[in-house]
């Protein structure tokens, strides 16, 4: 599973991208605002630093005008995904660019039946929100799961991007359930590779090797 830091903070991403872990990155509306910089310079600036798909998101509501800011963001950069909501008239816009070549990440998928017409729009990515639905009381992972029985069994090619994830199980059962990717906030991806016993067990074996008196170098 690919995993992508959901964040438009530059300093950030490239603290991180040496880790070999970074595979996109995602931004959103709000994650640019909190920036508080130029859309344009940021996306320029992330796509700099990875390789990787990274979706900038129109915000326009209305197709032509979602076409047109597409169309800008996707000129910044060969990785740009142009990043639309899930309406009418921004799976008519999805439609628009893939026949362009395009790359599309749907976001604010809330249902399989949603998943299905962003694919059959053609959408390279759709990005189910899992923490969101279950603070509605409803089942994010399961979402997941039922997206990824529907895309195998009908050969849709868009890949899962579970989005909205808030901590560390929520990405492994994302994993566990068939996303293709997963895109999650910076802390989270850090906390992935915590646990108490790893932290317990190393402190042990420093222990042990400080009595030996011993130096590798």
């Amino acid at each position: 599973m690919k995993l992508f830091l959901d964040t438009a903070d530059v300093a950030v991403i490239k603290d991180m991208v040496p880790t070999g872990m970074v595979d996109g990155v995602t931004t959103n509306p709000s994650l640019i605002a909190k920036s508080g910089r130029n859309i344009a310079e940021v996306i320029a600036e992330i796509c700099a630093l990875v390789e990787g798909p990274i979706s900038a998101e129109a915000v326009a509501v209305d197709f032509e005008t979602m076409v047109k800011e597409g169309d800008k963001l996707a000129a910044i950069a060969d990785n740009v995904v142009v990043k639309l909501p899930l309406t009418w008239d921004g799976l008519r816009a999805c439609r628009a660019f893939t026949d362009k070549g395009i790359k599309t990440n749907v976001t604010l998928c809330f249902s399989a039946a949603q998943a299905m017409l962003a694919a059959k729009a053609g959408a390279t990515f759709i990005s189910p929100f899992v923490g969101r639905l279950e603070d509605h009381g409803a089942d994010g992972i399961g979402l997941l799961e039922e997206i990824r029985v529907l895309y195998d069994v009908h050969g849709f090619e868009t890949e899962i991007l579970a989005a909205s994830l808030r901590n560390p199980a929520h990405v492994s059962a994302a994993a566990l359930a068939g996303a293709d990717a997963a895109t999650l906030p910076p802390d989270v991806l850090k906390a992935l590779v915590k646990h108490p016993l790893t932290d317990k067990g190393l402190d042990q074996f420093l222990a042990d090797w400080g009595k030996t008196g011993q130096s590798i170098l």
